[in-house]
Formats: C-alpha cells, structure tokens, sequence
C-alpha cells in the first residue's frame, strides 16, 4: 500500500466495535480493526485512534431518562476507556506497539494525555488510543476526534461507521436515500446533516481538517482509506483528489 497520509486520526463509533450485536465487544471486530490497523502502521503511517462508548452506555441517552447529564457523560467516558483497552489489547496480539492516553487520570490502566508525549509516542511508531472524551461533560467523542486532530497536526479524520457514507436522509429507513460523494463542512452545517455535532464540524472547518466517512463492516477499508481510495464521503470543501 502506498499511503496518502503520514498521521492520521482514526475515529471508531463505539456501535463499530459491537460488530454484529447491539451493544458490548465483538472480539472479531477487534481483530479486523487492530488487523487493519496493524497495515496501515506498517506502511510507517502514524495512526491515532478515538473510540466512543455508544455501544457500553451514551451519556445523552441516560440524560434522556433523568440522570444528571454531567454523570451521565463520565459514564460515558468511563465507557470509551473499556473500548480503548479492549482495542489495545486486540493491536498487541497482533504485534502492533500502543498505548491508551486517558483524558481523565487513570494511572493504573492508561498513561494520562498530555499532548507532546501523545506526539512522541506516534514518532516512534507507536499507535495512540485517546480515550475518555475530552475529560468534559457536554462534549462527544467527535469532537474529541476534531480536538485531538488539530492538537497534534493530524492529516485527516477517518471516521469509522455502519454506514459507507453520508446520506441526505437514513437509507435504513429511506431506499431513495442520497448518498453524498463529497461535501464542505458548511453543507454538513447548513444541511443539519447527521454526520458530526456541530462543535466537531466546526473545529474541523476551522483548523482546515478534512474527514472521511466510510463503512468499517467493509473488510479492508481503513487500509483504503489511508491510502486514498474514492471511499464513501470525503469532508472538507475541497476536491478528494
């Protein structure tokens, strides 16, 4: 494979991680990830990874049923920490050098974020799972993807979903669904377009970060997507080329 980027955040939705179940781990998703992941890293890419936690619990649905929000979103972070060391633990079965940074201080299971060291770590050839959000109630692991990126100078966010693409409606729901080959993030803005939250989209507009939306089911396509290949929708108001 011949990469078209040399650091990249890699963002998995924590439904990605369940494979074919509804909620929990899926241990031959894990290994297809941290297979793939293995490829990329080495072709000498850098790969940061960010892991939501929807598949262990989502801090806005608790809030939803009464729960305090600010609760109910370290829950959640607590949630990606579970996916981080799972993922971990699958790349190093596979030979592949990680570490998990944690926002919130976990001494014991991850190494705390502290953004030069995270840097240092992808220097040497070693894969970075951010986990724990942003350490802050009130924000969702795409904005963690959008704030990690630009923090340590990321390329681009590739980001892993059940889905190939971005659609102007649910193609569960909707056969006629439109999928977009690519779109500026003023479109995803204007358009309220279910790809990211708006603080995620607009980080990313802001500090000129462009993102990739493809389908994680489909074997092979982080490799695919590293390497530039016309892979669901490309983010970012500019050509893909």
């Amino acid at each position: 494979m011949q990469p078209k980027y040399h650091r990249i955040i890699l963002k998995i939705s924590g439904e990605s991680l369940a494979g074919e179940n509804s909620f929990g781990l899926e241990s031959k998703t894990l290994e297809a990830i941290a297979h793939q992941v293995g490829s990329v890293a080495a072709c000498g890419v850098q790969v940061a990874i960010v892991v939501g936690g929807g598949n262990i619990w989502r801090g806005i649905a608790g809030s939803a049923r009464g729960m305090d929000r600010a609760t109910s979103d370290y829950m959640g972070m607590l949630a990606t920490t579970i996916n981080a060391l799972a993922l971990r633990d699958a790349l190093e079965q596979n030979g592949v050098d990680s570490r998990v940074m944690s926002a919130i201080e976990m001494r014991q299971i991850a190494e705390p974020y502290i953004r030069l060291r995270a840097i240092r770590h992808l220097e040497k050839g070693r894969v970075v799972i951010f986990a724990a959000g942003t350490g802050n109630p009130y924000f969702s692991t795409d904005t963690t993807a959008a704030l990690r990126a630009a923090e340590i100078g990321a390329e681009v966010i590739l980001m892993a979903k059940k889905v190939d693409g971005v659609y102007d409606s649910d193609p569960k729901t909707n056969p006629n669904a439109h999928r977009f080959d690519s779109l500026s993030y003023l479109d995803v803005l204007s358009k309220e377009l279910n790809v990211m939250d708006s603080t995620a989209a607009s980080l990313c507009r802001d500090n000129h970060i462009p993102l990739l939306v493809f389908d994680i089911n489909e074997p092979g396509n982080i490799v695919r997507a590293v390497a530039g290949e016309h892979i669901g929708t490309y983010l970012g108001g500019e050509s893909h080329d």
